[in-house]
Order: C-alpha cells, then structure tokens, then sequence
C-alpha cells in the first residue's frame, strides 16, 4: 500500500516543478488577472459616467460663442443670443459630458447604465420643444413669415431617432443640428438687414410656456405615480356636450413599476436641467417685456424652484418611501419643486395675457 501513495507523492512534486504546469498557471493568473482590471475599470467609468452634468452660465457661454464666431464685434449680443447660446449649450452637453452621448451604446459601460440615458431624453425633449419654438414662434413674425433657413435645418436634426448608433449616429445628426444653430447665432449678430431675426413678443413666450406646461405636469403625474395614486377621471369634466373616442373608468389605479422609478426620476431632472438654462436665457432677451407686465421677478421665482431640482443626491440610489414613513421619497419631492414651478408658470403666462 505505500508505493502506490509513494508513487502519487513523487508524481505531484514531478508535476509540481515542470515548467509546463507554471507556464499553464501563468496564464491563468494572466488571465484573472485581466477581467478582474477590466471590470474594475468598467465599474469606475460607469461611475464616473453616472453622475448628472453641472449647469452651465448662459450668460458666460453667449460671450463665448460671440468671441469665437469671428464676428466684428465680440461683444454685441443681441435679442435672441442668449436663447440660442442655451439651445447650443444644452445640445453640447448632451455629446460632450463624461462618457460623451450614452443612448445609443452598445458596448460595457455604456449599454448598462439607464440612469443618464433617461436624463439624457429629459433633457433632448426641451432641446427639441425650444427648437420647434424658434423655428415656429420666435423667429418669425407672423403666421405668413417665412421659416429661418438654419432653424429648418436644426429642429429636425435634434428630433432624429435618440437611440441611433449607426449609419448616421444620433451623435453625428446632433452635431448638425449644433452646426446650423452656431449659424443663426452668427446671422443674429451681423449687420445684414433681415438676415436672421428673433422676435421677444409676449405671444411668443406664451406659446413656448403652454408646452412647458404641459411637460411639466406630465412628469409631476408620473412622479407621484411612484407610490401609487387612485385618480378619478376628469377628461371631459367642465363641459357637457365634450365625447371621448372610448369609455374610460371612473377611477384607475397608477403606480410605476419599482424598476422604473428611478428612469422617470432621472428623466425628470434632465428636462428641467435643460428648462433651467432655457429659462434662464428667456428671462434675458425677454427681459423689456417681462418688465413691462411685471413679471420678471415671477419668471425668477420659477428658475429658483428648477434650481432646487438640480440638488445633489446623497443617496447611493432613488428611495421610494411611503407616507410619513421613515425613509424618504425622492420622487415626491421633485413633483413638489417640479409642481411648484408649473404653477408659476401657469401664473406667469396669465400675467402676460393682460395689456
């Protein structure tokens, strides 16, 4: 009985000290050695990539834009800059913010994050609504004016398919759209007569805040609907001859599935990140009009409330608490910031119907 173990023994030291064995382990530590540096760096960039871009000066980017489009004047900036400076920006951040446009990726880490693609959508929205506004409302001025060449080009370009990675990538069509509007900036600040034009008329700023509005109550419905919300149906309230294409019920229960509470959160914080910076430039080029209806201050207090949804998060993922529960609620508490400022809104755009 003891050869045989005798023989096993000499064989595992024989095998132990072949050089064969150590080259064979030395390719298996290569390898662990790889996926563990490749999923730790895949774990850091997705990280890194996760976090929501800062805001940007509106006012800071115009002054660049105006010193870099080779115009005569560096600081002539005229009625409409700003806006379109904020169009730019928020387009330039989608593309160019940590990890560049993630929508559309297809490869680790990129196609495993949802947090900013949803972000990103918040924030494509308004960038297409206040496309639409410029090419529609702001740069013509009336119904039978003709459409601004460079805005026809932009505002398709920015609505082209967000999830587009190949032959053309979104990324590519967005940069044209990019392109046209650093053209309509520069057309605003030549001297040609008629040569790109934007017209800061209470009707117009009207028009853009009814879509606002809208968006605005949209997602505060979505963000309640986190802890679930019983809701009666008012479609057809307040008028009795109004019909429906199909019956609906009488009251329906609403609730986000639990995976999806932080895609509506985080969209949410896109779109009034983008409508931040938007307003922030409105409330400049509009500013003699704002004066004069008094509502200046108004059009403020609803940047102040977009401000608080852009808060840092200290938490290391959306918490979706109950009631007066001990854990908090994230999502309630932007459909409260997001709640109030559509009720300015909705106040500022009654202040400007007055004569």
């Amino acid at each position: 009985m003891e050869k045989p173990i005798l023989s096993k023994t000499v064989t595992h030291v024989v095998k132990l000290y072949d050089p064969r064995t150590w080259r064979e382990k030395g390719l298996w530590w290569t390898a662990g050695l790889f996926v563990v540096t490749y999923l730790l760096v895949i774990t850091i960039l997705a990280i890194f990539w996760s976090r929501s871009p800062a805001t940007f000066d509106v006012r800071e980017k115009a002054a660049a834009l105006a010193g870099s489009d080779g115009g005569a004047d560096s600081t002539r900036l005229v009625t409409g800059t700003y806006t379109t400076a904020a169009a730019i920006g928020i387009a330039e951040t989608l593309l160019n913010k940590p990890g560049g446009y993630l929508s559309n990726d297809m490869t680790p880490p990129g196609v495993f994050l949802d947090n900013i693609p949803n972000w990103e959508f918040g924030a494509l929205t308004e960038l297409r609504d206040l496309s639409r506004a410029m090419r529609n409302e702001f740069s013509r001025s009336q119904t039978q004016s003709i459409e601004d060449k460079d805005l026809q080009v932009a505002e398709p370009q920015f609505s082209y398919d967000s999830e587009s990675w190949i032959l053309p990538s979104t990324e590519s069509e967005y940069r044209t759209g990019i392109q046209a509007m650093d053209r309509y900036f520069a057309r605003l600040r030549d001297d040609k007569t008629s040569d790109g034009q934007f017209f800061a008329r209470s009707d117009n700023l009207r028009s853009y805040l009814a879509v606002v509005e809208k968006r605005l109550g949209s997602l505060a419905q979505r963000l309640s609907y986190a802890v679930g919300q019983a809701q009666l149906d008012l479609a057809l309230a307040g008028d009795p001859s109004a019909r429906q294409a199909r019956p609906s019920a009488g009251e329906s229960e609403n609730k986000t599935p639990w995976l999806e509470i932080d895609d509506v959160f985080f969209e949410a914080r896109g779109y009034t990140w983008a409508l931040l910076h938007t307003l922030q430039a409105l409330s400049i080029d509009f500013e003699p009009v704002l004066t004069d209806k008094n509502a200046l201050v108004s059009l403020k207090q609803i940047i102040r409330e977009l401000e608080n949804t852009q808060n840092p998060i200290w938490s290391p993922m959306i918490l979706n608490g109950t009631g007066f529960g001990p854990i908090g609620n994230h999502s309630l508490v932007m459909a409260s910031y997001i709640s109030r400022a559509n009720a300015a809104i909705i106040d500022l755009r009654s202040l400007l119907e007055k004569g």
